[in-house]
């Protein structure tokens, strides 16, 4: 019995010796990553097409963290489109607890999953920090009969079918929502009547080029190249005061047109979820940083972007606050019940 005894008493201190010792590896692993954060290359994602305000906002960022040291790690920069930033979306979920990849949001994030597009939201991401504002630009080409835009709201008022709307996000998301939501503080009625193309694959610019949409909802700092041409012109924006500098700086409000409404574009990066703290803390960190350089700045004035940094904890927080807003919005209009 004595024996036995001395053999359990045994087992039980192997027991515990094992369980402690790994323990102690995994906080030294754990540990060991951190102080070596980050190394190698680091793998920067854009949920949409080349040229677009995703693809611009993370091409400045990579490039600013760069230009200012604030980063010395390989950048490459992969767009991963397709359903309205989706495609990206589920990705994430696949790299669960991934300490490289950062993704470049905004408002359809949360409106894909809202309007029922994915089953996945901004909860299954991991927010790092917010950066910018850009705002809606609203574009049609130089022979256009619409001169303004409260003359594309006219016609809307007559006939909801008369003019078609083209934007590379997908139905009742950013592009589509804040065309909608400056039509009905125009007084527009049946916005779910109106015609609204989506080109996911970034090709809106080339369709309105070729006379198969009327007029172009998209980014502001998405239209100085797209006016620069000659071929474009910008009717009017989402913001409540003029931004920018150059031909951006010309372009109208909504407000000073008449239409009081507004739509702010904010655009921030995020981890996938399960982000390691570190991780999380050292983006947060390091974007907080870069939003302070000279160079951030001038990319800003020169893009029409309003800085608009938050923090990690306080970017989940706002994410919070504004999904509630999108909820409404899509109520409003009649895109949910």
């Amino acid at each position: 019995m004595k024996k036995k005894l001395m053999l359990m008493l045994a087992f039980v201190l192997l027991a515990g010796m094992m369980f402690t010792g790994c323990g102690k590896e995994e906080a030294g692993s754990s540990a060991s990553a951190e102080a070596a954060y980050p190394s190698g290359n680091l793998d920067f994602i854009v949920p949409g097409g080349a040229g677009g305000g995703w693809d611009l906002t993370m091409r400045t960022t990579a490039k600013v963290l760069a230009d200012t040291g604030l980063v010395e790690n390989a950048m490459p920069i992969t767009n991963k489109s397709g359903a309205g930033g989706g495609v990206a979306l589920s990705y994430l979920q696949t790299i669960n607890g991934d300490d490289k990849t950062v993704v470049v949001y905004s408002p359809p994030l949360l409106l894909i999953n809202l309007n029922g597009s994915t089953e996945f939201s901004y909860k299954d991401t991991t927010p790092l920090a917010r950066l910018i504002a850009d705002y809606g630009a609203f574009v049609v080409t130089q022979d256009s009969e619409y001169k303004s835009i409260n003359d594309v709201m006219e016609a809307l008022k007559a006939d909801p079918k008369s003019v078609k709307i083209g934007g590379n996000s997908s139905a009742g998301s950013m592009d589509h929502i804040q065309f909608l939501m400056m039509a009905k503080a125009a007084g527009v009625a049946n916005l779910d009547k109106i015609d609204y193309i989506s080109f996911q694959d970034g090709g809106a610019t080339a369709q309105i080029l070729g006379g198969h949409v009327d007029l172009l909802s998209t980014g502001l700092g998405d239209v100085e190249a797209l006016v620069a041409s000659g071929d474009l012109r910008v009717l009017a924006h989402t913001a409540d005061h003029r931004v920018g500098e150059g031909v951006l700086a010309e372009i109208p409000t909504c407000i000073e047109e008449g239409i009081n409404g507004t739509f702010v574009n904010w655009r921030g990066i995020f981890g996938p979820p399960g982000m390691p703290e570190y991780a999380v803390k050292y983006w947060s960190e390091t974007l907080g940083k870069m939003v302070e350089t000279p160079e951030w700045d001038e990319a800003c004035t020169k893009n029409g972007w309003d800085k608009l940094y938050l923090n990690s904890d306080d970017f989940a927080s706002f994410l919070d606050e504004v999904n509630g807003e999108y909820e409404g919005v899509l109520k409003d209009i009649g895109m949910i019940d």
